[in-house]
């Protein structure tokens, strides 16, 4: 097995030994005692990373289900999706593909969207749900939530969406003090678990809603979520291994505690973003996409300097036994990203970037 510390992919992330031995964990009845007893131990754990009193949905889907699943349940007939990277136009296409009625307010790749301008698209009462991606993970942007939680619930009856795939466990994110009507995340990003489950906290006035939706679905419908989650349940066969690993992975967060979860984060994206800066001031263009102020601690994209290719910097790692990734979508080969989240150090992260420094100036 590789050693651990050279797997720093914008997710999967790596996920530590004695998590993955959890899974060989042996089977129990999902129905059981056994299950509710799992369940109510990983609960309050949950509660404590999404910092909320409400009860954490736990999905055996990936994190675009419970995407799906906000609209269904959340969204009345039009909504405005905040664009500024491949997955909130994500979270715009599923809101399409739902049969509502979707317009797409866009800011630039790299950029984020500010309360100002969404309140000002708000004006008029016409949208009844927002969605934006906290963390955009295919630019490293972070957009400010907290800020346009306040101005979605300002312009009167319109709820927040908040995908925080690459967020939450990784950068503060405040469910219940920011008014986050739905927010979700998946396992395998900053949770530092294998992929396969999604959480997601819904305020009541969302479960107000889903009370009045005829097509809220089976698999997704949070009234279901609600009732089975209230009991130590899922509403569907759960996926079991996963949530013993889920187990192992909460008792780690645990005691390192959140904040300094989020420091460590802080630390290693400052770290990136220097190196950038150093690189730049030897002669080497590499320049952090996202503004400052506005950029995201779990990953960092990254623009590559002239006759390099994103594809080929990230084959070159490769090389080197060390995984990132080139840029996603249309910024394939113009920029590269790194994935500085779960439970990897700031000393880890050098050797990568003493690794990409040597692929950069080769």
């Amino acid at each position: 097995m590789a050693p651990f510390g050279n797997f720093f992919l914008p997710g999967p992330t790596e996920v530590t030994e004695d998590v993955l031995a959890a899974q060989t964990h042996p089977m129990i009845g999902h129905r059981g005692k056994g299950m509710e007893e799992l369940l109510a131990k990983i609960q309050p754990s949950l509660q404590r990373v999404f910092r909320t009193t409400r009860p954490v949905y736990i999905s055996s889907s990936s994190a675009t289900g419970l995407m799906e699943g906000s609209l269904r349940n959340g969204a009345r007939r039009r909504v405005l999706s905040l664009v500024n990277g491949a997955f909130s136009d994500r979270f715009h296409k599923i809101a399409l593909a739902c049969g509502l009625e979707a317009d797409a307010l866009e800011a630039e790749w790299g950029g984020i969207h500010t309360p100002e301008r969404v309140a000002e698209a708000l004006k008029g009462g016409q949208y009844d749900a927002v969605t934006v991606a906290h963390s955009e993970t295919s630019t490293g942007a972070l957009n400010p939530i907290a800020e346009l939680a306040r101005v979605t619930h300002a312009a009167g009856d319109v709820v927040l969406l908040v995908d925080s795939v690459t967020g939450v466990a990784g950068v503060p994110v405040e469910s219940d003090a920011w008014a986050l009507d739905f927010v979700l995340t998946g396992s395998q990003k900053a949770l530092a678990l294998p992929p396969g489950l999604a959480f997601g906290v819904a305020q009541p006035n969302i479960l107000e809603r889903a009370r009045a939706q005829k097509g809220r679905g089976i698999y997704f419908d949070f009234l279901e979520f609600e009732k089975f989650t209230l009991q130590n349940q899922t509403p569907n066969t759960p996926a079991v291994s996963l949530l013993f690993a889920l187990a192992k992975q909460l008792e780690r967060i645990d005691a390192e505690t959140l904040p300094v979860r989020w420091a460590r984060h802080e630390a290693m994206a400052r770290r990136t973003w220097a190196w950038a800066d150093e690189m730049t001031a030897r002669g080497v263009p590499v320049r952090v996409l996202a503004p400052e102020g506005y950029r995201s601690w779990t990953v960092t994209c990254l623009t590559v300097p002239p006759g390099k290719k994103g594809s080929e910097v990230n084959a070159a790692m490769k090389a080197k036994g060390i995984v990132i990734s080139a840029g996603y979508g249309k910024l394939k080969d113009s920029t590269i990203r790194i994935g500085h989240m779960g439970e990897h150090t700031v000393a880890e992260l050098d050797r990568v970037l003493a690794a990409l420094e040597e692929v950069l100036t080769s």
